[in-house]
């Protein structure tokens, strides 16, 4: 395979030992379970699955980000350490080959994150104006937490913070979900006693009610979801139905979600939104602010980063920055990446371990390599 790697392969991995990493390889064949639970449904309809001898759900390498946490928890390394790799990746695409190189730096264990997160996205920058001489380049940030910190200070209640949450990144998602909470649907479809169970949020008598109906229809607990998480997301469902935000606090939501600023006036228009608003955004406003100063610090130009507080990547498990460089005047993002300070813990880390990191798309970087700048 190594025959197969793009011309600009030598002078990727040159920049990574510039960059204090340590080069990382994984394997192809992957568990499917982590990418299926926490890489989001984007990647999860693009995932190549198979199955083991012993039962086991398998997949083709989709991304790093999981990997090379796995490999990291399963090593016992210590951090702060930084990683650095460049390899295939499988996913099923309307455009482009189904596999295709990527490269990239995952960032784990750094407590001044405001300063990791500049790191990433100045080594993002570095890496594509290595390979990409004369183009110019443009960046877009968003913050999973400015949005949750928002979502929060509205108050929202945790089921509604979770979908929204879930859906920044996805702008059909998103507007589905704004559309749901602006006019909440009824539901029409339950039955005359489980529509009386929800409507009391009695969990015991609803998993008890569903389990007896599988029974009758033959079809065993343990072949899918259990009665008891299905009634308590019909609960769940029952209680976002319910919610409906003030025009006042709907309107807030959406002069937040239309703020698309230069990065170095960003702050200034948050603390704005959020005196208008009547809100307080707390510690996120002050990460925020600090990262957009250590970003400053590292030379990147502040007139092609710009802050879309309606900006996210589709990826479930990002906490914090994210971000795409894409070549100027649009086109395809070339790198792509963010913060993810929850996922090593959810992949069984024993303590909680910060992270950021990017990757970059070897095959549309090469692809404007043909081109003129």
């Amino acid at each position: 395979m190594t025959s197969r790697f793009p011309a600009i392969a030598a002078d990727i991995t040159g920049l990574f030992a510039t960059r204090d990493t340590h080069a990382v390889e994984v394997a192809i064949l992957q568990p499917a379970d982590p990418f299926l639970d926490m890489a989001g449904e984007d990647l999860r309809r693009r995932i190549f699955l198979t199955e083991s001898e012993t039962g086991q759900t398998l997949c083709l390498r989709p991304e790093f980000t999981i990997p090379v946490c796995l490999d990291h928890i399963s090593s016992q390394a210590g951090t702060p350490r930084r990683y650095s790799y460049l390899g295939e990746v499988f996913r099923q695409r309307r455009e482009g080959g189904n596999e295709f190189f990527q490269a990239g730096i995952e960032d784990l264990g750094d407590s001044d994150t405001a300063e990791a997160d500049a790191r990433s996205v100045a080594d993002a920058h570095a890496l594509l104006s290595l390979v990409l001489p004369g183009r110019s380049l443009a960046a877009t940030l968003g913050d999973q937490g400015i949005f949750e910190a928002v979502l929060a200070a509205l108050g929202l209640p945790r089921g509604w913070r979770m979908r929204l949450a879930r859906a920044f990144g996805s702008a059909p998602m998103l507007q589905a979900a704004l559309g749901d909470l602006a006019n909440p649907p009824r539901n029409g479809q339950l039955s005359g006693d489980v529509a009386a169970l929800v409507l009391d949020g009695d969990l015991e008598g609803l998993s008890a009610h569903i389990a007896g109906g599988m029974e009758e229809a033959g079809l065993s607990a343990s072949a899918g979801r259990a009665p008891s998480d299905i009634a308590r997301r019909l609960i769940e469902k029952a209680e976002l139905r319910s919610v409906r935000l003030s025009n006042e606090a709907f309107a807030a939501l959406k002069n937040f979600l239309a703020i698309d600023v230069p990065l170095d006036g960003a702050a200034q228009a948050l603390e704005g939104f959020a005196a208008g608003a009547g809100l307080s955004l707390g510690a996120a406003l002050e990460k925020f602010a600090a990262r957009a100063k250590a970003i400053e610090a590292h030379g990147l130009p502040a007139e092609k980063i710009r802050y879309d507080a309606a900006f996210g990547r589709p990826l479930d498990y990002y906490t914090g920055v994210v971000f795409e460089i894409a070549a100027q005047g649009g086109g395809s993002p070339l790198a792509g990446g963010g913060r993810y300070d929850r996922l090593l813990t959810l992949l069984g880390a024993k303590t909680a371990i910060p992270g950021v990191g990017f990757s970059v798309w070897l095959d549309r970087i090469e692809a404007l390599r043909e081109t003129a700048p």
